[in-house]
Formats: C-alpha cells, sequence, structure tokens
C-alpha cells in the first residue's frame, strides 16, 4: 500500500498554469451542458403541458366544497346550494370515524344546509308536535313538505333526518357540539339523548361514531386563537422583521472595517448568552424542584396550547440548562482547537465584506430567488390541487341493510330509481362517494402527481444554482481585479447572471438533476417510514434509517459539489463535469486548508445568524410579553404570545440566512480563486498575487505549521519559497 508522501503529483491533477492574459471570469465561452439543456427545456414545456391537462380536468371547486348527496357543491355561488355552505349528515351514527365523513362516504345522506342544528330532536317527536315542523324541514330534502307521509316511510325513504343532535360546523360539516365537564362527556349540557327510533342512547355512542372529532375541534379552537394572535400582532411581526433586516445589513457593513472585532465579539457574546441561559435554567430549576405540583413530567401532561404551563414545571428548565450547557461545551471545544484556523477564517469574511461593500447589488439578489422559488412553489401546489380534484363523480349504492349485495356498486342516480336495486335492497340509494374515474387519464394520476413532484424538485434546484452560479461570477470579477475598485468591471452582477443563463443553463440543469433525484428518492423513503411507523420487524426499521442516513450524507456532498462546480463555471466557463472535477482536484490539492476553513467560516456565519435572530427574539419576548414600559399600551392582546414571538424568531432567521447566505458564497468564491491564485501565480511582478495583503500574511504564518499540498504533493515548500521571494 503506497504511503502518504508517495502521492504523485498528479494524482489530484496539475494545477492550472499562469495564463498572462486571464483576468477574472473568461468572457469568450460556448455553451456548455446543451443536450441537458434540451432536455430541461422539453421537461418545462412538459410541466406546463401537465398543468394545462390537469386544469382542464381538474375543479378545485372540489377541494375547497363539501359535496352531497347529488354530486353538488355546497356554497357555490349561482346555484341552489349558494347560502347552504356545510354538509349535514342524516344519521351520523352510521359514520365509522372522521376520516369517513371527510372523505364523503358515510352511508347516509348527505344534504346542504345554511345552518347546523342547535336542539335534540327526532322526526316521530316532530310529528307529535307540528309547531317544530318548520325548523325541522329546512334538514330534509329539499322539497318534501309532506308530514302527513307514514313515519316509517319517511325514514325508509330518508326524506327527513330521523334525528338531529346539537352541532357545529368544522371543516364545513355538521359534527356533534362534544363540550367536556368535569370529565364528562356531553353535547348541550345532556348526557344522552332519544336517537331516531326511540332509543335513550349515550352521547358516548355518537363520539364513538365521530371518533377523534372532540380533538379535532379543539385542534380548530387553538387554530382559530392562532389566526387572531396573526390578525392582531401582524404589523408588529412585520416590524421585527425589518429590524432584522436593517441589523443584518449593518452587520454584514460593519464587518468590511471590524471583522475581526466583531466577529469575536459575536463569539463571546454567544458564549456569554448561552452562560447566562445556563445560570437561569438553573435558577429556575432549583426554585421549582421539591414542588410538587412542579415535579409533573413533560410526558405526563402532553402538549398543551399555553406555553406557559411547561414554564412551571422543573423538568423544562432541566432539559433546557442541559441543552444549553452541550452547546456551550461544543463551541468552546471548537474554539480551542481551532483556534488558529479562526483567524484565516475572520481574514477571508473581511475580504468577503469588502467585495459585498463594492458590489451592494449582490445583498438584494436573494429577492430575485426568493420571487423565482414563489412561482415554482405556487405551481407545485395549483397542480398538485387540480390534479387531486380531477376526476369525474361516482356514486354508489349505499344500504341500511347489512346483507345488501349490491353495496358500494357503482350506480346511475338518473336511472338508479328505475332499476330492480331498490326493490333488492329496501331502503337503499344512490349516493355521491367520491370523485375519480377508470379512463387512462385517472388511471395514472398517481404517477402525474410523481412528475409534478420531481419536476418541482429541479426547478427548485435549479433557481437555487442560478443564484449561485451568479453571485460566483460577480464575487469573481472582485477577485481577479488586480487595482480594486478600478478594475472591477461595470455591473458585474448583471454581467454574471446574462452568462448564466446564456451559456451554462444546461451545466445548471444537470447538477440541479442530480440532486433532484437523490431528494426524489429521499422523499420516498421518508413516505415509506412513515406508512411503516407502526411495524414492529426491527431490521425493516434499521434498514430504512441506514438508507435515509446514506442519502442524506449523499446529498449534502452533492450540494457542497454542485457549490463549488458553480463558482468553476462561473469563472471558466466549462462544462459541469469538467467543472465539478476541477473544483475537487482543487479541493484535494489543498484539503488541509478546505476541510477546515469551510467549516469554520460557516460555524462563524452560524453564529452571526444566531445573535441575530436571537437579539431580535428577546426583543420580541419582552414586548409580546408587555416587559417595555414605555411601550406596554402599544402591546396587542394575544390568546398566545408565544405565536408571534415564535413567528419572529424563525422570520428573523430566515431573513439572516438570506443575506448570510449571499455572504457565504462570496467566501466559498473568494476562497476557491484564493487557492487558484496561490496555484498560478508567484508574487513576483510578472505573476503578481490578487489576494489582498493580510490574507497574504496569515496564510504564510499558517503555512509553517501546516504542510503544504500544492501539485498535489504533501510537503511541497513551492509556496513557502514564493512568500520567502516576496519579502526579499
Amino acid at each position: 500500500m503506497a504511503r502518504k508522501t508517495d502521492i504523485p503529483s498528479s494524482y489530484y491533477g496539475e494545477p492550472r498554469k499562469f495564463d498572462p492574459a486571464f483576468r477574472g471570469p473568461v468572457h469568450n465561452r460556448s455553451c456548455t451542458d446543451v443536450v441537458c439543456c434540451v432536455i430541461f427545456i422539453i421537461g418545462i414545456l412538459g410541466y406546463i403541458a401537465l398543468g394545462s391537462v390537469a386544469w382542464i380536468h381538474g375543479d378545485p371547486r372540489k377541494v375547497v366544497f363539501p359535496t352531497d348527496s347529488h354530486g353538488q357543491f355546497c356554497g357555490q355561488q349561482g346555484t341552489n346550494n349558494a347560502n347552504k355552505a356545510i354538509l349535514f349528515y342524516f344519521n351520523i351514527l352510521r359514520c365509522a370515524s372522521p376520516s369517513v365523513l371527510i372523505n364523503l362516504q358515510c352511508p347516509t345522506t348527505q344534504l346542504c344546509v345554511s345552518k347546523c342544528p342547535d336542539r335534540f330532536a327526532t322526526y316521530r317527536e316532530m310529528k307529535r308536535n307540528y309547531k317544530n315542523w318548520e325548523y325541522y324541514k329546512q334538514f330534509c330534502r329539499p322539497g318534501f313538505d309532506n308530514p302527513d307521509k307514514p313515519v316509517d316511510q319517511v325514514l325508509r325513504d330518508e326524506d327527513c333526518p330521523s334525528m338531529i343532535v346539537p352541532s357545529r360546523p368544522f371543516l364545513q360539516r355538521c359534527f356533534p357540539d362534544f363540550i367536556t365537564r368535569n370529565g364528562t362527556l356531553t353535547v348541550r349540557n345532556q348526557r344522552s339523548f332519544q336517537d331516531g327510533d326511540g332509543v335513550t342512547r349515550s352521547v358516548a355512542d355518537l363520539r364513538d361514531a365521530a371518533n377523534g372529532i372532540a380533538s379535532l375541534l379543539d385542534a380548530k379552537e387553538v387554530g382559530m386563537k392562532i389566526f387572531e394572535d396573526y390578525a392582531s400582532s401582524w404589523y408588529w411581526i412585520l416590524i421585527g422583521l425589518v429590524i432584522t433586516m436593517v441589523v443584518s445589513l449593518l452587520f454584514i457593513l460593519l464587518l468590511r472595517f471590524t471583522a475581526g472585532v466583531l466577529l469575536w465579539l459575536v463569539i463571546f457574546g454567544v458564549l456569554a448568552a448561552l452562560g447566562y441561559g445556563i445560570w437561569h435554567c438553573y435558577w429556575e430549576f432549583s426554585s421549582l424542584r421539591g414542588n410538587s405540583d412542579a415535579d409533573v413530567t413533560l410526558s405526563q401532561i402532553g402538549f398543551q396550547a399555553d406555553f406557559s404551563i411547561y414554564l412551571q414545571l422543573s423538568q423544562t428548565w432541566l432539559v433546557f440548562m442541559i441543552s444549553l450547557s452541550v452547546i456551550e461545551a461544543i463551541i468552546i471545544i471548537i474554539l480551542i482547537f481551532l483556534r488558529n484556523r479562526i483567524r484565516i477564517a475572520i481574514a477571508l469574511l473581511k475580504e468577503g465584506s469588502r467585495a459585498i461593500g463594492y458590489i451592494m447589488s449582490t445583498l438584494f439578489y436573494p429577492i430575485i430567488t426568493f420571487f423565482l422559488l414563489a412561482i415554482c412553489i405556487a405551481y407545485w401546489a395549483m397542480t398538485a390541487v387540480f390534479l387531486s380534484s380531477s376526476g369525474d363523480a361516482v356514486y354508489k349504492v349505499m344500504s341500511t341493510q347489512s346483507k345488501c349485495v349490491y353495496a358500494n356498486q357503482t350506480c346511475d342516480p338518473e336511472t338508479f330509481s328505475q332499476s330492480s336495486l331498490p326493490v333488492a335492497c329496501q331502503g337503499s340509494q344512490c349516493a355521491f362517494a367520491f370523485y375519480g374515474g377508470e379512463s387512462l387519464y385517472h388511471r395514472y394520476i398517481l404517477l402525474l402527481q410523481l412528475c409534478n413532484l420531481f419536476l418541482f424538485l429541479w426547478l427548485v434546484n435549479f433557481t437555487i444554482a442560478l443564484g449561485q452560479c451568479t453571485l460566483a461570477g460577480a464575487f469573481a470579477s472582485y477577485y481577479w481585479a488586480l487595482k480594486k475598485p478600478q478594475d472591477i468591471p461595470s455591473f458585474p452582477l448583471f454581467s454574471s447572471f446574462g452568462r448564466a443563463i446564456r451559456y451554462h443553463t444546461g451545466s445548471l440543469a444537470f447538477g440541479a438533476l442530480i440532486l433532484a433525484v437523490v431528494q426524489f428518492f429521499r422523499i420516498g423513503l421518508e413516505y415509506l417510514d412513515h406508512k411503516l411507523k407502526g411495524s414492529h420487524n426491527a431490521f425493516t426499521r434499521f434498514l430504512l434509517c441506514c438508507l435515509k442516513c446514506c442519502l442524506w450524507c449523499l446529498e449534502r456532498f452533492i450540494k457542497f459539489m454542485n457549490r463549488n462546480a458553480y463558482i468553476m463555471i462561473a469563472i471558466y466557463g466549462k462544462n459541469f463535469c469538467t467543472s465539478a472535477k476541477d473544483a475537487l482536484f482543487l479541493l484535494m490539492r489543498n484539503v488541509v486548508r478546505v476541510a477546515v476553513l469551510d467549516k469554520v467560516t460557516d460555524f462563524l456565519l452560524f453564529l452571526g445568524k444566531l445573535l441575530i435572530s436571537g437579539s431580535v427574539g428577546v426583543l420580541a419576548f419582552f414586548f409580546f410579553t408587555r416587559k417595555i414600559p414605555v411601550i406596554q399600551e402599544e402591546v396587542p392582546s394575544l390568546n398566545y404570545y408565544w405565536v408571534p414571538l415564535l413567528t419572529v424568531i424563525f422570520g428573523s432567521y430566515l431573513v439572516a440566512h438570506g443575506f448570510f447566505n449571499v455572504y457565504a458564497m462570496c467566501v466559498d468564491t473568494l476562497f476557491l480563486c484564493f487557492l487558484e491564485d496561490l496555484e498560478t501565480n508567484d508574487g513576483s511582478a510578472a505573476r503578481p498575487f490578487y489576494m489582498s495583503n493580510s490574507l497574504k500574511n496569515l496564510f504564510n504564518k499558517s503555512n509553517s505549521r501546516q504542510p503544504n499540498i500544492a501539485n498535489g504533493k504533501p510537503g511541497s515548500d513551492k509556496l513557502t519559497k514564493a512568500g520567502k521571494t516576496r519579502h526579499r
């Protein structure tokens, strides 16, 4: 086995030869990966065709509006049901579960009504007391106004419901108005009721028929309160996000002048904040420990919409304290072992802030990426909805008799009454069941949904790739300008965007395609894992876990390689495979620097994002909990203060992530250019370095401590000699 020192100089390729005419991104370039470009364009045209077919056959009203037994939409304008937006079930006791109700496959007549019943009543009682007929008949079939018809015949033909129970609308359907009082389930303060046959039934029977509806109604109640909180606090949430944007912009601008001081302040600021958090958690835990009410475990209380309940438990603060301690320890260990490399990373970040300062337009490019991603997401969602709503109304025989042999068979509502089925199955009816079909199009709906998902992933990854290549070209123009800013070309961002679209659409689509394939299989594995979650086969779960882990690692590696390949494409204008190979070999020839510096810069940028979003989050916490006396009266009244708080924190992190992503792309581009600069130039007057003096000095200091791998040969002192030549 060959030793590491025996690796030949050409093992990771030869360094790029010096080109005296090279002054940054190559302008004289040609189209790359044309075949993939053609396939990508065909894919886009096919996606448009897929969306068009879905829009022709689909009908979102099938998703938006519930459908009655006659296949008519409830609440649709221009129909007889325009003012009847809620679906009512004649006999909800026949329904087995909420999923049956939501899918409209309950074996009972379903009718569109304007409001749900608000009282207990039966048809037999109404017959004895006709004064309730005017109220009761609104839940009968339209046009039925014959209370003199025999009761048994009315109930058999399901002209009217045998009973009604107090209900309230949920998902535009009438569900029993369950209320739990002192641990007892009731409906309008009653624990029992009379069914249509005069039998006394327990409210628990309604609960069993609509299993889980009580919890769903609670979820709806929480959802309404959350919506109210957003409606009353959206203005302040927007202000919080604007503050984050301003702070992120100022942070990046300050890095240009005080990168070293500011980044060390960020590091120690994060450590100090974590230290205070650990102390505060320990203080809260000590004060609550021993209190019988606070010793309840998190698993015992389950999910609570009011988060303040968790803060009254000692276990909550113990979990917080342990988590913060682990994070603090990890950060300290990283700082101890990487203290020297952090100095070079800070120099790179300072150079990145200087580049962004000269090309300020790059800070606003994420808006274009966000706009394009929003279009992709909206198109995918609309196509998915139209595909899922594609189909014709399917009617099936529904019978109250368990021995009906024709039950669940398809039928035609127009000819059902003239057929022999109503005679063979007394009380049966031809009712709407679901939307579907047996045509070729309907048989391949699932395949079309998968195509929709795959093309969506491809377009999203292409949009991200376009942004990365555009930014890389702009920042490369900055680095390879010998005299900055005089030699920086005009409108570098616009020029880079034009080159990426005109020459390298195929290369960007190729990289996006590879990543989309991996992500597609990852989603498939996640779906399979979700379906097998209840499986007790340990080997199956272990195998799925291993596959998910491998695909996750593969996706991360492909993202890393694509990112560096796009940088090389932006600079030299070669195809994707060549650019990926050149980037990989360049990184491998400098693997010691890459392995550390890449992660150190990511770590420092992550700390910056954490500090900004955390600071805005703390400010939002004090504001929404009315702990700022000056503006207490301005705080809106909230059901859950954590709703706008978490929104501000998460949104702030996304805003900061958008700005710092530009910064990260800048640093990655400058770093690759820095490595190319070291390999092709020697610092002489004929072959000067393009890097800044601070970066050169820091590299020379670190180069004496680290083995150099220039020319693919560990221990090479070429760069050290070059450094001595420069200083003579």
